[in-house]
């Protein structure tokens, strides 16, 4: 999450919103949200990762990395699903993502 937040003005320009959501209970995650500028959900269920396709850890009860880019109609754009810290979406790779796409419609 440091890594959106440190590139909050350029994913701000190209219009993203970022959400993140954690199994912690609300004090929690209250926690982290107050190091970031974006909405940090909470509560985070097995039944959540099941409706996300997400990979859920019974050993420590938690959702691995689920990432998703929505495009303002809904349509997810990119995925990423991982079992630890590898593989997750980077935010320079939104930004640049956002501007092909964009450079593409306009074509």
């Amino acid at each position: 999450m440091a890594g959106f937040e440190k590139l909050k003005t350029e994913l701000d320009a190209v219009g993203a919103s970022i959400i993140a959501a954690s199994v912690d209970p609300i004090d929690k995650a209250g926690e982290v949200a107050r190091e970031v500028s974006f909405p940090v959900g909470y509560g985070v269920t097995r039944e959540v990762a099941d409706r996300l396709g997400s990979w859920w850890e019974e050993r420590r009860s938690i959702i691995q990395p689920s990432e998703f880019l929505i495009d303002a109609g809904g349509k997810i754009l990119a995925s990423s699903y991982s079992d630890g810290p590898i593989g997750r979406i980077d935010a320079a790779d939104v930004i640049k993502v956002i501007n092909f796409r964009e450079a593409q419609l306009r074509k």
